[in-house]
């Protein structure tokens, strides 16, 4: 690739973009459900046993070089200044790749949440649980809110996560009478703030979500928590489960602090928090980019079914081999996932194969480079209209890209 194609929207996008206007899908489910092979949908304990070995193989690899990191930058140099300089570059390596695994880590979690992994589901509720409590996500409480987002995915109204603000949200004047100027006396910001709040976002932004509900449905009322029983996130019987994520969530905890009393803060810092908060970068970044775009509508009321709200979903080969191999197919089969979640990660490439020809112009890929996608979507994906049934995002300027025709 190119250096500048870096900055470049991809082809698909483009063509997605171009056409400027939209018609809603109307594509039967079992159309979609008999060109997959029913072998796709079995799943085999020993084999995702495998991939979770391997991938904690991997992680806890990049942990044991971490721990030579001094000593490779004395191997490499007798210059202090330069000594530094090489635990520098290596710490932020490590920070990365590790950061990569621990994203992974909750890829595979995530899949233990949909049933994905085992047949059996006391093995998918074991393997999830661990998983996900090792990097602080509380299983149960985020697998019953993520289920309802696939029951949802897209609708306005009834979704869990990135629900877009509205005209009213911003109190910006009707669309028929606003000018240029309206949005940008309300929506216009600074470069500068624009990359501090991605950053606030892409670091810390899923454990707010978590804590108190940021950027979530604006139906629950303030202070509604993933971590809080009573939460109208939950229906009365799943509290249980709630508390059972939070004793987990909570050992884990004990677990590090002991972890800091053996060894140092400096120690569970540089080994586990950092990577640990760049892990959240790429989980945001994963997450945001299924869904968020300026050619994937949301809908409301009767406009929304299942279908629509699966095809509101775009494909991406984020960081290539890196994301298929740690990240597990999340991006790049995320369409197929929609439709059928309980197939196995490892067969999603198959099953997206299989129903490319009956999604036809429907099926939405799109290579633009993840960085750049992310600063896309976070810069022009501003907010929806309050009104009407199918929904694209406007920009700062209110300007959409792509209109619905019914």
């Amino acid at each position: 690739m190119i250096w500048f194609q870096v900055f470049q929207d991809g082809p698909e996008y483009e063509a997605r973009k171009h056409k400027g206007t939209f018609t809603p899908p109307n594509i039967s489910m079992k159309d979609i459900r008999a060109a997959v092979r029913p072998e796709l949908f079995e799943r085999s304990t020993v084999k995702s046993l495998y991939y979770i070995a391997r991938h904690l193989f991997f992680t806890f690899g990049f942990y044991c070089i971490a721990t030579h990191i001094s000593n490779i930058a004395r191997f490499t140099t007798n210059v202090p200044v330069m000594q530094q300089l090489v635990r520098g570059v290596l710490w932020i390596l490590y920070w990365g790749w590790q950061g990569v695994a621990f994203a992974g880590i909750w890829c595979l979690g995530h899949e233990a949440g949909h049933g994905a992994l085992s047949a059996y589901s006391w093995v998918n509720t074991v393997i999830g649980i661990v998983l996900h409590t090792s990097v602080l996500t509380p299983y149960f409480a985020w697998r019953m809110t993520h289920q309802t987002h696939h029951k949802s995915t897209n609708n306005i109204e009834r979704d869990e996560t990135y629900i877009p603000p509205t005209r009213q949200d911003f109190q910006l004047p009707d669309g028929k009478v606003a000018v240029r100027m309206d949005y940008t006396e309300i929506l216009e910001e600074t470069p500068a703030f624009t990359l501090f709040k991605l950053f606030i976002r892409q670091f810390f932004g899923f454990q707010l979500y978590l804590i108190h509900n940021r950027k979530g449905n604006p139906r629950y009322p303030p202070g509604t928590s993933h971590y809080m029983p009573s939460s109208k996130l939950f229906k009365p019987e799943q509290r249980k489960f709630i508390i059972v994520s939070n004793i987990a969530i909570g050992s884990m905890l004990v677990l590090i602090a002991g972890y800091i009393y053996q060894k140092s803060w400096s120690d569970a810092w540089f080994y586990y928090f950092a990577p640990w908060l760049v892990a959240h970068n790429w989980i945001v970044m994963l997450t945001y980019l299924q869904h968020s775009d300026p050619t994937i509508p949301y809908y409301r009321k009767d406009q929304w079914t299942f279908a629509r709200g699966a095809l509101a979903t775009v494909d991406r080969p984020l960081f290539g081999w890196v994301g298929r191999f740690f990240f597990h197919n999340i991006n790049t089969d995320h369409l197929a996932h929609h439709f059928f979640a309980t197939i196995p990660f490892y067969n999603l490439p198959q099953v997206t194969e299989a129903i490319k020809p009956v999604l036809g112009e429907y099926y939405n890929y799109d290579s633009t480079p993840a960085l750049y996608a992310l600063w896309r979507s976070f810069t022009q994906c501003t907010f929806v209209e309050s009104e009407g049934d199918i929904l694209f995002f406007k920009n700062q300027h209110g300007e959409a890209i792509i209109e619905p025709r019914i």
